[in-house]
C-alpha cells in the first residue's frame, strides 16, 4: 500500500452517464461515519476519505458533480 500522498494507481473506468451520475450522487453522500464503520481504525478511514474525494474529484472533471 502506498501511504505516500503521491498517487501510483491510475484507473481506467468505462461508466454509462446514469453509472457515472449515481456514483457522483453516492460519493456526494457517503461521510466519515461509513468510512469509520467500514475501516480499521482512523488512519485507514483518513485514506479511505482521500480516495473518495479523488474520485469525487474525477467524475467534476468529466462533468458529473452534483449539487
Amino acid at each position: 500500500m502506498n501511504t505516500s500522498n503521491t498517487p501510483s494507481v491510475v484507473l481506467a473506468l468505462s461508466l454509462t452517464d446514469s453509472q457515472a451520475m449515481a456514483l457522483a450522487q453516492f460519493v456526494k453522500r457517503v461521510g466519515w461515519s461509513e468510512f469509520r464503520s467500514n475501516a480499521i481504525d482512523d488512519d485507514e478511514a483518513y485514506v479511505i476519505r482521500d480516495a473518495f474525494d479523488a474520485l469525487r474529484l474525477e467524475l467534476g472533471v468529466h462533468g458529473y458533480s452534483p449539487r
